[in-house]
């Protein structure tokens, strides 16, 4: 990684460029959260809930298949403790004949009627339902954990360095949520608890990079005395290009793997971190200290001047 640290690169002589692609980016994504809003899972949704018991260990995916062939769709499928018990949540569903909204008791045993057709053994354990006033108040709950989290880093982030680069951090942050949620509207993919945990993973994700930068600059501001803003950016962020690649890197392997081989309760929460890394790398290098910069950063503002004979006040 030697090579990567020796790179000198004009960052932010392109981040004219830089700042188009993100706001063109972040137009699209508004315009799909207003036009489109997110597939919102049954943690958000509300459905029936209902657990199901066989003599031999059943499997997950076979269910699912059979159900989903059945016409019930957006299931989410698990087991249930053991191999032998299998959780089952599905969305309201409506009767194709009358077109009204199936209870809990008649949905449930029409699940399990189909489920016998394979398995005989299949027995009804218990049957819940999850009501939609439940799904607004985990919509509203996320959306506080969101904004305190994005409070909290700007106290932080200001306390620590210095309130250009509190908001320089800031930018980058809502950038990157804004971009990601915009993914998940413009392919649709379910936006559950899973998910959102993940909108937080990628919060603390962007801002572990951005902090590096930032400590970075601050530091080669207090080397280069001569050295332009621009220059100790630029300088700032090629030190700690390997260190990001190669965070970079090992992360989007384990993130593969999840999407890949975790199944598929899993890959809602990998795909938003695979999204999340790639533009919380590129927003920690273009956003983050393009922001910085347009706000007047300077040394003097890390490094206040000493007056000469300051020393010597206290003597009278």
């Amino acid at each position: 990684m030697n090579i990567l640290q020796n790179i000198k690169y004009d960052f932010m002589g392109h981040r004219r460029g830089a700042l188009v692609i993100s706001m063109i980016l972040i137009l699209i994504s508004f315009g799909s959260l207003i036009t489109r809003g997110l597939n919102f899972g049954l943690d958000f949704t509300g459905g029936t809930v209902m657990v199901v018991n066989f003599d031999s260990a059943a499997s997950v995916g076979d269910v699912r298949e059979q159900l989903e062939a059945a016409g019930y769709d957006k299931l989410v499928v698990k087991n249930f403790g053991t191999s032998q018990d299998i959780e089952i949540t599905v969305p309201p569903q409506f009767d194709a004949e009358t077109g009204e909204p199936l209870d809990d008791d008649k949905l449930s045993n029409r699940m399990l009627e189909e489920m016998q057709k394979t398995d005989a053994s299949a027995q009804l354990v218990k049957v819940d339902f999850v009501g939609s006033q439940v799904g607004e108040e985990l919509v509203e709950q996320g959306s506080l954990a969101l904004l305190y989290a994005i409070i909290g880093i700007l106290i932080y982030v200001t306390i620590r360095f210095e309130w250009r680069f509190s908001l320089g951090a800031i930018a980058a942050l809502v950038h990157d949520v804004i971009i990601t949620a915009g993914v998940f509207s413009i392919w649709q993919v379910e936006f559950d608890l899973t998910v959102l945990a993940a909108l937080l993973a990628v919060i603390g994700y962007s801002l572990n990079d951005t902090i590096v930068v930032f400590d970075r600059i601050r530091e080669n501001f207090r080397k280069g005395r001569k050295a332009t803003t621009e220059e100790v950016i630029n300088r700032s962020i090629s030190q700690t290009l390997s260190r990001t690649v190669i965070t970079s890197f090992t992360t989007m392997l384990v993130l593969f793997a999840l999407y890949f081989l975790g199944g598929a309760l899993i890959n809602g929460f990998a795909f938003a971190l695979i999204v999340g890394v790639v533009i919380g790398t590129y927003s920690s290098i273009f956003v983050a200290s393009t922001t910085t910069l347009a706000l007047g950063i300077s040394r003097e503002d890390l490094i206040p001047i000493e007056k000469e004979g300051a020393n010597l006040d206290h003597i009278p």
